[in-house]
């Protein structure tokens, strides 16, 4: 086999399909109440930041769990550590959704929901090293995080209409249903590898590899700019109705916003990773999004009219999850040959734990008279205009460099 040119079989697709749709579910189980918060409060009982809290759970959970998951996909395999995920993703969906008349119940649900995440969205980058070619990794890389937009964006739209159409316990049952289907859809069509492998793949140990990364300034600024991001975004997907609501928008609106913000997220994360496949290029496009990232924030703080922030939310996403699998793929090629797995475990669970604090963070600081989270949001604005500033401080991959050259010598 020609090292440059590795044999690639088509059912790396089926599996790449198999992942994404696990993925989305275990997203969609993260993020249902968020944009039914005060419905879900009524029905439960319970305050906001009670609600809040279903959601907040999984990046608890996620700083615990992170490294041990992380060693399972690194040592284990792919196929073992996804498919642990993908059954407690499937069980404790389904349980979710029988026992929704409980608010304990449910919250003990989203912790063991929870446990299993960090399984399946630590191994999108072991996806794409296993399966693809160096030349197609960042773009399986984005079609893999389409799942961590996917699912909220199904959540932001499906939530208001479910629960209008059929009450909260049987939304929660639709949902733990769909869950339970990924699951099994995951454990019969993934495989661990291709029969033989899509590219070099030596691998430093896992506590090793750990250990380099830390060490490497580059690496600790992309850590720093996954921190803002990744916090940014779990904190104003959980607190998206609260954000709208005291300029008078509905619960249609506010899930309408967060749904653009998604969708916009999506397109993001198709065309900028594969332009920057094209170009061999990872750091201009990592400038590029955190840099719209900022005016689009601010049109989301400030807009009173419903249309302009939804516009607002579109771009939001279409800058800030963009970045998403660029940044994975970055981190793998520039901590290589430390395992994938490690490096994306590490970019996630910095969102998780900017992602608490955020959330506390905007509920301290919402006005108690009017609810406004303007204060909070510039705040995240300020963090924001740092970030651009550690982007433009980043070197180049060495991957996509030796790649551009050997293309020029041939």
């Amino acid at each position: 086999m020609n090292e440059r040119n590795p044999k690639v079989y088509g059912y790396r697709w089926v599996v790449l399909a198999a992942f994404v749709f696990l993925a989305a579910m275990t997203q969609v189980l993260w993020i249902s109440f968020a944009p039914v918060t005060r419905e879900a409060a009524k029905f439960f009982g319970k305050s906001d930041l009670m609600i809040g809290l279903l959601s907040m759970v999984f990046m608890v959970v996620y700083i615990l769990i992170v490294i041990p998951s992380a060693w399972v996909i690194d040592t284990l395999g792919f196929k073992t550590a996804v498919g642990i995920g993908a059954v407690l993703t499937g069980v404790f969906g389904l349980a979710r959704g029988l026992l929704a008349s409980s608010f304990t119940a449910v919250f003990l649900c989203q912790i063991g929901l929870a446990v299993g995440q960090p399984f399946v969205l630590g191994a999108i980058t072991t996806l794409a090293a296993r399966w693809f070619p160096a030349k197609e990794r960042a773009t399986a890389s984005g079609l893999g995080t389409l799942a961590l937009y996917l699912g909220p964006l199904a959540a932001m739209l499906l939530s208001p209409a479910l629960l209008v159409r059929v009450g909260m316990a049987r939304m929660l049952t639709i949902y733990g249903i769909a869950s339970a289907a990924a699951a099994v859809l995951f454990l019969l069509l993934a495989r661990d590898r291709p029969p033989t492998p899509a590219g070099r793949d030596e691998r430093a140990l896992m506590f090793d590899g750990l250990k380099s990364m830390i060490k490497r300034r580059d690496f600790l600024f992309l850590l720093a700019i996954f921190f803002i991001g990744l916090g940014l975004f779990n904190s104003v997907s959980t607190w998206i109705e609260d954000i709208v609501r005291p300029r008078g928008f509905t619960i249609a609106q506010a899930g309408l916003t967060g749904g653009l913000m998604l969708i916009g997220g999506v397109i993001g994360a198709v065309i900028i990773p594969l332009l920057s496949d094209k170009l061999r290029r990872r750091k201009p496009f990592i400038i590029l999004a955190v840099s719209g990232l900022l005016p689009s924030l601010l049109g989301l703080t400030f807009a009173v009219d419903p249309r302009l922030a939804m516009l607002s939310g579109f771009f939001v996403g279409f800058f800030l999850l963009s970045a998403g699998p660029i940044g994975f793929q970055y981190a793998a090629e520039i901590t290589h040959p430390a395992p994938e797995g490690t490096s994306n475990s590490l970019l996630l669970v910095a969102g998780q734990v900017s992602g608490i604090a955020f959330i506390l963070g905007m509920d301290a600081l919402k006005d108690k008279a009017t609810g406004s989270m303007t204060t909070s949001l510039l705040g995240l604005a300020g963090l924001v205009a740092g970030s651009i500033v550690l982007a433009i401080l980043l070197p180049e991959s060495p991957v996509c460099e030796e790649s551009r050259t050997i293309d020029t010598l041939h």
